[in-house]
């Protein structure tokens, strides 16, 4: 994996690490909700999408209020990335066949199936965690906490999109 720039370097987790918990706002727009999606990051488009049912909640919720953000974590890579921006319901069936992938199979019987819905979320900013990994970052602190020294835990960055 390449890093040019500290986008590509979140476009890369969000494409590596893939499944996010997607938080909306609830449908009276004060409390927060969040759901493990799979993501399908399309830096081109400025875009990551998601398959969605429009039988849940969450086309409503985002018609309330279109704020989301888009917690990706790989606790074993110690690789975190968190995206801030806004959401829209499509009913996009050529999106629909360019995402679809075999595991959808668990939500719904084709790709045809007439309730599903692309969630498209336009990012505006992300912050990155990424480190060296669990085993070097555990060895890290207990030398950090044996010393009495800060630990050196990887690259932080927030960055705009």
């Amino acid at each position: 994996m390449t890093h040019h720039t500290d986008q590509d370097r979140v476009w890369d987790l969000i494409d590596d690490i893939k499944f996010t918990m997607l938080v909306t706002h609830d449908g009276e727009g004060d409390e927060l909700r969040a759901r493990p999606m799979h993501a399908h990051g399309k830096r081109e488009e400025d875009a990551i999408y998601f398959l969605t049912d429009r039988r849940h909640h969450k086309d409503d919720e985002i018609n309330v209020n279109d704020n989301v953000c888009l917690a990706f974590a790989d606790n074993s890579g110690m690789r975190y990335v968190s995206v801030t921006g806004t959401a829209t319901v499509l009913d996009d069936r050529a999106k629909v066949e360019q995402i679809w992938d075999p595991s959808n199979k668990a939500f719904w019987d084709s790709k045809d199936d007439p309730n599903i819905r692309v969630l498209r979320v336009r990012p505006s900013a992300a912050e990155f965690w990424a480190g060296a990994g669990k085993i070097v970052t555990t060895v890290k602190m207990a030398a950090a906490a044996l010393t009495g020294t800060k630990p050196d835990l990887g690259t932080n960055r927030k960055v705009a999109l």
